[in-house]
């Protein structure tokens, strides 16, 4: 349920009315609606009005209270009368006046009645009936009110009659307000909504029920919390769907509301192309070969054919396993076929599920198998104390997979609301880009390859899922924002490193190359103009319009904490090769650190435990996030080296690593983009339910259930599309891998019309290629021969449906 501020209230309703008619519990979601426009003002006036009045507050939208405690006003029905025919005479240059109106009460007519209390409340709803059923059908709650010819329309609602905590009502009042007065009307009530299709918002009895922190100490009146989320039910209501047609995603008021179906098309036409053509080429593969190499004729599983089979059926798979993940993304996300739960955070369930996960890893702690560092490298002795490299492969990605399972929990809880919880993800995340400028730093300065084949492999591996899922559910780019901050700072190490990189064995030549970059970097993201002039550009050429006060504030954020793993990849570099190289300086500087590395690590240990509790203490110091932000970018990297020393300072810890956070750490990229639709709900700002127990349970029940059964789900899609990005990754970035040679073939063969070529080296051709043959023969070969082609290929089918 979507929280409305008194900005979605004026956009919603743009100048309309609401109003409110009933009695004193009515007049509580007045005092809540007046709240949300300004607060400040509703304050005020509160001090100044009277009980048993009308009551009327303005700030852009007018919202009037009507005292009829009874139901049987004339101005009751007046009102109704004239916002129907309002509506009625409504057109686009001249909208209905009447947003919302909201009638309840009920409780007058037990308190003064007596055992006629039932009889005049029913006398009072059929005389009003009549109107509250008209005003039903006008406009749907469940459609955009702006979709037809203009008109935004209105709502009429009931309320049911406000249950009092009857064991808290004064004498006089417990004497009147009874369970067998206040239970009757309302199934009264509860028959004629039914008959009369009159919309009643059940809801708000459900929020109070058996619950005594709802009301006030008279146990009449609830709340002010509990009335604002009574009048939030109403606006969700009323605006839901209006808001979700005009401002797109996140999707997050999907509480009484339909998706739309405009949002389709585009899911319908990239599932299609992602499903046909692995259907088409494996089918003609299939058939192909098979008709050229029966199973029996000469051993299939020998031949060179099931080579072929076996590579095509790795690429078919891969594109099925993304179209699978893609339709459950729509189904989950983006159709009513989950419930979507709202986020509340509590401290035993975040640090519960926290504790569970650091077992899951503490039981599958396991050593390295893997030959140690000096023996991969050749090293002319053993260095004292190191058994493991330093930060190896298993290690990084157990530290990706135990912040990814945190980051998840996050998400999960909605602990962002707590300050200390938001410091910790954000030193988090700041770690996976130290990890970026730190292992391809390693990469870049020892293998030298700076291919294009090897830039657009990272590339296209980062950026699959993130550039796919837009088109399907109608998000954008940089929604999915880490996948776009790990490309850009991937690219800034690429290009630093790259730059004249025949000196990168110069160690000061290096660092001025870091240094001009950090300058770059920093009038990037602190220069506005910049992004604004690169974004409009995008808008007016490609239709991208991206958010880019978003985007600085992220680049923002973790500024420099890449240049830091790039230096600290530099020192490592340059320390392996001095102390365990193959050839070992014998200077004087080589043999003092060599002769002082245990006083060195005690000195690095020692750093690291005071600056971790420092760090912490320093923390403490910030009262909100904005005054966290500005301070982060320029200490993140204190409590990073700080438990990379920690991690790494004894041979035992560096041998062992978690399978579990290891295993998770491989796919963490997937885990962070599908999150958005197959784990959580609405764009990330609520949860997904089953509802197998029933669609009216609590918040708790049946809620432990579905974590386990989605989570299971999730992290075994998440894996599954982390193997499938990788196939066709490969598939997109390299010509000469084995499957994308037999894949060329077996195109080929559907392009002539013929078969492979038999065993014995004949051309099986069944007819002679035409010109669409050839022409396709000739697009295939530019396909699977050149990289910039692939690339330029993908690129403008992008921009084409970003155009249209």
């Amino acid at each position: 349920m979507h929280q409305y501020t008194g900005k979605d209230i004026k956009t919603c309703l743009n100048g309309q009315r609401i109003i409110y008619i009933g009695d004193s519990t009515t007049r509580q979601l007045f005092w809540a609606t007046a709240k949300k426009l300004n607060a400040t003002g509703a304050d005020a006036y509160m001090r100044e009005a009277g009980k048993h009045e009308d009551l009327s507050f303005a700030n852009d939208v007018t919202v009037d209270f009507i005292w009829d405690p009874f139901l049987n006003s004339s101005r009751l029905r007046t009102e109704i009368l004239s916002s129907l025919d309002d509506d009625i005479q409504a057109d686009a240059d001249s909208p209905s006046t009447m947003g919302l109106i909201t009638v309840g009460g009920g409780l007058w007519y037990a308190r003064h009645f007596g055992l006629d209390s039932l009889d005049r409340y029913r006398d009072s709803l059929d005389y009003i009936a009549p109107l509250l059923s008209a005003s039903k059908g006008i406009y749907s709650s469940y459609r955009p009110l702006s979709s037809e010819k203009g008109k935004t329309g209105h709502h009429v609602y009931m309320t049911p009659i406000q249950v009092p905590l009857y064991e808290v009502l004064s004498p006089l009042r417990a004497s009147t307000i009874t369970p067998t007065k206040i239970i009757p009307m309302n199934d009264y009530l509860f028959n004629l909504s039914t008959t009369k299709e009159i919309q009643v918002t059940w809801s708000h009895s459900l929020m109070t029920e058996e619950i005594e922190l709802a009301y006030e100490e008279n146990g009449l009146h609830v709340m002010e919390d509990v009335a604002i989320q009574k009048v939030d039910v109403l606006l969700n209501l009323r605006c839901n769907a209006q808001m979700t047609y005009s401002q797109g995603y996140p999707f997050d008021k999907t509480c009484c509301n339909t998706y739309q179906t405009q949002y389709t098309w585009r899911s319908r036409f990239f599932l299609a192309l992602v499903f046909i053509p692995p259907l088409i080429i494996g089918f003609r593969s299939y058939r192909t070969l098979f008709e050229r190499h029966p199973r029996g004729s000469y051993g299939l599983l020998e031949s060179r054919s099931s080579l072929s089979v076996a590579s095509t059926i790795d690429l078919f798979e891969a594109f099925a396993v993304l179209g699978v993940v893609f339709t459950y993304c729509v189904l989950a996300d983006r159709t009513q076929l989950f419930d979507k739960a709202q986020k509340y955070f509590t401290h035993q369930e975040f640090f519960g599920l926290c504790a569970i996960v650091l077992v899951l890893g503490l039981s599958s702690l396991r050593p390295d198998k893997r030959p140690a560092w000096w023996v991969e490298h050749g090293a002319l002795d053993r260095p004292q104390g190191l058994e493991a490299s330093f930060l190896h492969r298993d290690q990084s990605d157990e530290w990706k997979g135990w912040m990814q399972f945190i980051i998840l929990i996050y998400h999960y809880t909605g602990g962002s609301s707590i300050l200390g919880i938001y410091q910790v993800i954000r030193i988090l995340v700041a770690s996976y880009l130290f990890l970026t400028g730190f292992g391809n730093t390693i990469f870049l300065y020892r293998k030298k390859n700076y291919s294009l084949s090897r830039c657009a492999s990272v590339l296209v591996r980062y950026n699959m899922l993130s550039c796919v899922l837009p088109y399907i559910m109608d998000t954008d780019y940089l929604f999915y924002y880490f996948a776009p901050l790990v490309s850009f700072w991937y690219l800034m190490v690429y290009l630093t490193m790259r730059f004249k990189s025949a000196k990168n064995t110069s160690t000061p030549f290096l660092l001025s190359k870091i240094a001009v970059s950090v300058v770059i970097v920093t009038i990037l993201a602190r220069v506005r103009i910049l992004f604004d002039g690169i974004f409009l550009l995008l808008r007016y050429t490609c239709n991208i319009r991206w958010n880019v006060k978003e985007w600085q504030f992220r680049l923002q954020l973790d500024c420099y904490i890449v240049y830091v793993g790039m230096v600290a990849a530099i020192v490592y570099c340059k320390l392996s090769d001095l102390l365990y190289g193959q050839a070992i300086p014998q200077d004087r500087f080589a043999g003092a650190i060599r002769s002082h590395w245990n006083k060195i690590r005690f000195v690095s240990v020692a750093a690291a435990l005071t600056i971790l509790p420092g760090f912490w203490y320093f923390t403490q110091r910030f009262s909100n996030k904005a005054e966290y932000n500005r301070w982060v970018p320029f200490v993140s990297q204190f409590p990073i080296l700080s438990f990379i020393v920690l991690r790494n300072c004894n041979r035992h810890f560096r041998r062992f690593h978690s399978v579990v956070f290891a295993w998770l750490g491989r796919c963490s990229l997937e885990t962070f983009t599908l999150q958005f639709h197959i784990w959580l709900a609405a764009d990330t700002k609520g949860l997904l339910r089953t509802g197998v127990l029933g669609r009216r349970m609590t918040y708790t029940e049946g809620r432990h259930h579905d974590l386990v059964l989605l989570t299971g789900l999730f992290l075994w899609l998440s894996w599954m599309t982390a193997d499938a990005t990788t196939t066709i990754t490969n598939w997109i970035v390299d010509p000469n891998l084995r499957f994308v040679q037999d894949y060329k073939m077996a195109l080929l063969s559907v392009a002539e019309g013929g078969n492979l070529d038999a065993p014995d080296g004949m051309n099986i051709g069944r007819h002679s290629p035409g010109a669409f043959s050839n022409c396709l023969k000739g697009w295939h070969d530019l396909w699977m021969d050149s990289l910039k082609f692939r690339l330029a290929s993908i690129l403008v089918v992008m921009w084409i449906l970003n155009m249209v």
